[in-house]
């Protein structure tokens, strides 16, 4: 499947998820999905018959609470059976609201506390460069997550131990749970801040597929940071940039506007 048929199913199969079990952060889902589509359809090697196969790439999700959007790509790649969405976030499932690696094949990490999980890839790199594997690890975490100290001691600790098998991918909307991140903790220039902990840093649209895949396909010689420039609630015109979306679940006539723009109806 093409990364942009992927997407659109990933946006289609989640609004239907966070509207059925009335949950929440659609906004930063669709935001990431553009991203989870080009890693699963033209980047990553990872294997549905073969999970836990010891040479997969790894990928791991730091903004935990976008989770949907992993299952759902995990489910049209053949991970997970595509009728399990209709559980998610339901009592008993293993579809939780944060993403969980607990009964779901192709989830390496259970996420949800920010700044944990690079801190892990970053682990996993260094595995893999002491047992001398060709795996790479990848992970995707948010602007606002970025604020974590964790972030930044992962940042030496990558840099020092030549970890240019690690991907860190930043999306960067704009918006954190309780508004903008530049008014929360201030204007950042994360170019400068990443490429002064010596990361070969690319700054692209998140949304563009051609430059995601451009990107993350670059060999470096250094730990590699793609500041990936993205809008929340991307695809859906009345969520986008729309911080209440981080909150509130898409029902009656709204889940019926937000379905008909993405299946392209008029």
């Amino acid at each position: 499947m093409d990364s942009i048929t992927l997407s659109k199913k990933i946006r289609i199969d989640t609004l239907r998820m966070i509207s059925s079990a009335k949950a929440s952060h659609i906004g930063a889902v669709f935001s990431i999905a553009d991203i989870v589509a080009v890693l699963y359809a033209d980047i990553m090697n990872v294997d549905p018959k073969k999970p836990d196969n010891e040479d997969r790439d790894r990928f791991i999700l730091g903004k935990g609470h976008a989770g949907a959007a992993i299952y759902a790509v995990l489910a049209e790649i053949g991970f997970i059976p595509k009728d399990s969405l209709d559980d998610y976030y339901m009592n008993g499932s293993v579809l939780s609201g944060h993403v969980s690696s607990k009964g779901v094949p192709g989830v390496e990490l259970s996420t949800g506390s920010l700044g944990h999980g690079s801190s892990v890839a970053a682990g996993m790199a260094m595995y893999a460069k002491i047992m001398n594997r060709r795996y790479r690890v990848y992970c995707l975490i948010g602007d606002g997550e970025s604020e974590e100290g964790s972030v930044y001691e992962m940042a030496l600790f990558a840099k020092k131990n030549k970890l240019n098998n690690l991907t860190i991918i930043i999306d960067r909307n704009g918006l954190q749970a309780m508004g903008k991140c530049s008014d929360i903790i201030g204007d950042v220039n994360l170019v400068d801040i990443w490429t002064a902990f010596g990361w070969d840093v690319f700054e692209i649209d998140g949304h563009d597929h051609n430059a995601l895949r451009e990107t993350l396909s670059k060999e470096t010689a250094n730990p590699k940071m793609i500041i990936a420039n993205t809008i929340k609630g991307k695809g859906v015109s009345f969520m986008e940039n729309d911080n209440i979306w981080h909150y509130r679940p898409p029902e009656g006539q709204q889940y019926e506007d937000a379905l008909s723009e993405l299946e392209g109806r008029s």
